[in-house]
């Protein structure tokens, strides 16, 4: 579907002005808050932007403005985030987890990690942050920390991707023979949980995603096909298939009704309600989306040229009307 004008005057009306000489770039979104990288003369820091602030708050000042990189954030909407920082340009390089404590305006490292293993995204669930990080020989492992301080605690090791939480569960997708799998662990204490006979029963999909009622993945290779499933249906359905929005989808995320993900060209949105779906972002746009938060970001001219302006634009999921179903 093309996208209508209402959701065109969502995003505008979302659109985040940075502080002046400040350049901003999108690394996560969540309910009522936004993780940003702020760049300017003074350096580079990673900030987390909320509703009615008039000031971002300062998560961090990177000691390298030049090769650090703010990856991925979460925040329990009260007092602590948890953000990963790249450190370097390339996807291998080194990283530093980081816990900030809104209390106190401050952070800690709570981990380094400088060998191969899947990129962070750090979940912040009653007071833990939880994270994998390489731990050689191929493997990684999925540790939990309190974020007030003490030791990490192995929760699993094994051949397995980035986690992620879905409702009191915590998940990611594991090697299991010449086959991968979906695992499980329960968020309050990380024993090994059971998931919906439905994803227990993948093998081999790409990009598995859940907000804990709502699970979608990719499915195939030469023809990949994005897969649903909600909680009370049947079996899962088919939602994208042959289309140039299946060509390379990656990067699924959950927003309410909507699954959102990117392709080389552009990142698109799924309504569930509807079935439709329709590119959200000119091309080679990105989106992040969590919980009822819908974030977008693309550049307005040439992104490796000087003059090119970022543009950010946060969003309500559910406010936005639905897509009309397709004839």
């Amino acid at each position: 579907m093309p996208l209508p004008a209402a959701w065109r005057g969502a995003f505008a009306d979302g659109a985040y002005r940075p502080p002046t000489g400040e350049r901003p770039v999108l690394a996560d979104t969540g309910p009522g808050w936004t993780a940003l990288q702020l760049t300017g003369a003074r350096g580079r820091r990673a900030v987390l932007v909320r509703p009615g602030e008039t000031s971002p708050r300062t998560l961090l000042r990177f000691a390298d403005p030049v090769e650090h990189q703010l990856l991925a954030a979460d925040f329990d909407g009260r007092r602590w985030a948890a953000f990963a920082v790249l450190e370097g340009r390339t996807l291998d390089s080194p990283w530093s987890l980081y816990v900030w404590d809104a209390t106190t305006g401050r952070s800690r490292r709570l981990a380094r990690a400088d060998m191969p293993g899947p990129l962070p995204r750090p979940v912040v669930h009653d007071g833990t942050v939880l994270w994998a990080q390489g731990t050689g020989a191929g493997k990684a492992t999925v540790f939990a920390a309190p974020a007030d301080g003490g030791h990490a605690r192995p929760w699993h090791t094994g051949v397995l991707d980035t986690p992620f939480a879905a409702g009191g569960l915590l998940v990611w997708r594991e090697a299991a023979g010449d086959r991968t799998r979906a695992a499980a662990v329960s968020l309050a204490d990380g024993r090994t949980a059971a998931l919906p006979p439905p994803i227990a029963a993948l093998r081999d999909v790409r990009s598995l995603v859940s907000d804990g009622t709502t699970w979608a993945w990719v499915a195939g290779e030469t023809a990949p096909r994005l897969m649903v499933w909600r909680t009370g249906e049947a079996r899962p359905w088919a939602a994208v298939t042959a289309s140039p929005a299946a060509d390379g989808m990656d990067q699924l995320r959950i927003a309410g009704r909507l699954v959102t993900w990117r392709t080389p060209e552009t990142s698109y949105a799924l309504d569930l309600d509807s079935g439709a779906y329709a590119a959200i972002t000119p091309p080679y746009g990105y989106a992040a989306a969590s919980g009822d938060a819908l974030a977008v970001a693309y550049s307005l001219g040439n992104a490796k040229t000087a003059g090119a302006r970022p543009v950010i634009q946060v969003v309500h999921a559910a406010r936005l009307p639905g897509l009309p179903r397709c004839d």
